[in-house]
């Protein structure tokens, strides 16, 4: 069994240099790759109005619903850019997890999240969240025009960046005392996306050996994580 875990590619156009990556890599796994799970961040974006997705997303939102279709059984994740991802993709057969889940994965149990709610303690952060995921945003963004709610998410991005943001190592090693407390709960992994910083570590926990991973990005570093036969590896796509 092969899996394969990418996340914060933080599509937003045709022109960057990671979405025409994306593509090739995706392209070249398709065939020895049993799961692909994106785990949150994938768009800087998400707001879909019955089919009206923002236009440079489409390719890439097809060479998902083509690599499930080709037998890559694909999971996303939502993140803190792009959520209320069921509504287009559970349509289509793609599994989608608003926070957290559980896997198994060769016998190995694994707890698989963003990461954003690693840290409590970015209050102003966790209030902003609150709110986006809120019954009344969702309702408000699905009567709002498309176009206007893609408008709006291009400046909340930015103001998330500048106002929200914290030290990468602030956050993995925030992310690290999170897992270990994971570990305590008795998984076997613990698998992260949100800070941008690829880490692959082991850490004893138990007397048994654990495996704790964050998962970088696809915006400078285009790093996967591939788990095979229960063993991790954390990759470069250049």
């Amino acid at each position: 069994m092969r899996a394969v875990f990418i996340s914060d590619a933080h599509i937003k156009s045709r022109k960057d240099k990671g979405y025409n990556y994306l593509l090739r890599f995706f392209d070249s796994i398709g065939g020895d790759t049993d799961y692909l799970f994106v785990v949150g961040d994938f768009f800087d974006f998400w707001f879909c109005d019955e089919d009206t997705i923002y236009p440079d997303f489409r390719p890439m939102v097809d060479k998902l619903l083509e690599l499930n279709e080709g037998g890559v059984k694909v999971t996303l994740f939502e993140g803190n850019h792009d959520f209320f991802l069921a509504d287009y993709f559970e349509r289509h057969n793609i599994k989608v997890f608003p926070e957290d889940a559980t896997l198994t994965l060769d016998g190995k149990r694994i707890f698989v999240s963003h990461g954003d709610m690693a840290s409590e303690s970015n209050w102003s952060y966790l209030l902003l969240r609150s709110v986006l995921r809120s019954r009344a945003f969702y309702n408000f963004q699905r009567i709002v025009p498309a176009p206007l709610m893609w408008k709006i998410s291009w400046i909340a991005s930015k103001m998330s960046r500048r106002h929200f943001s914290r030290p990468t190592e602030v956050i993995a090693e925030g992310m690290r005392v999170f897992s270990e407390k994971k570990f305590d709960d008795g998984y076997d992994a613990v698998i992260l996306g949100h800070c941008h910083q690829p880490l692959l570590e082991e850490h004893m926990s138990n007397g048994e050996m654990k495996t704790f991973a964050t998962l970088g990005d696809w915006i400078s570093r285009f790093t996967y994580l591939v788990c095979d036969e229960g063993e991790f590896s954390l990759l470069s796509y250049r």
